[in-house]
């Protein structure tokens, strides 16, 4: 529950700092810009809302490990979602207006978050999980999107380390086997969900692991 209030509240302040001008500069998704991003960003603490106001009695069928599902291809922004974003990101008009919207429905995520009952079952996406798990899973949402909004802006701040650490730790969980240890938990999450390429020199540490990947959460 901490690392979630505390992967949120660093993404959310990320978004704050930024100028308005690298809200127009690519972010780490294929195809959208930073104010693309930091949109999908308000539906995410949406969703988050609406699935901890949707408590259920049936019992668990997922985690926060098997909350993931694994996708043969990268999306290519042709879901109708993903190809709303952009359209609804540029009818903000001013990034002040982004800003504004996240922090309001951001904040409210994170103090939903903050009240809720971590043994609470929750359905969403027609799975049923512990709130524990369900914001667990967010740990790693979150941290892989803090990584995408700075990927094209070297002075932004980073995630957390904490937050990194768990997040890699999720994604080994995913990948049924721990990346090596002279990765960096950056260089592991960014390799393992295939955001960067690795080196020959990585691509010869990662072993058997290297046919696996990249590990394309969905």
């Amino acid at each position: 529950m901490d690392l979630f209030s505390h992967s949120w509240t660093a993404l959310r302040t990320a978004v704050a700092e930024l100028p308005d001008e690298d809200f127009e500069r690519p972010s780490g998704c294929t195809g959208w810009l930073v104010r693309d991003l930091v949109c999908h960003l308000v539906i995410d603490a949406q969703d988050v809302l609406i699935t901890l106001v949707t408590p259920t009695e049936t019992e668990p069928t997922a985690d926060a490990v098997t909350y993931w599902g694994l996708l043969d291809e990268p999306p290519t922004g042709e879901d109708p979602l993903d190809a709303l974003i952009p359209r609804l990101a540029a009818a903000y008009g001013e990034p002040r207006w982004l800003k504004f919207h996240l922090d309001d429905v951001g904040s409210a995520a994170g103090r939903a978050a903050e009240l809720a009952e971590p043994a609470l079952r929750v359905s969403t996406q027609d799975k049923v999980l512990t709130v524990g798990d369900y914001l667990s899973a967010y740990v790693l949402e979150w941290t892989l999107h803090h990584l995408d909004l700075i990927a094209h802006l070297p002075s932004a701040v980073e995630p957390p380390a904490e937050t990194l650490a768990a997040a890699r730790t999720s994604l080994e969980k995913i990948a049924g086997t721990p990346f090596p240890a002279s990765f960096s938990d950056k260089d592991a999450l960014l390799i393992g969900t295939g955001r960067r390429t690795p080196t020959d020199a990585e691509k010869a540490a990662l072993g058997d692991l290297a046919a696996n990947l990249p590990l394309i959460l969905g």
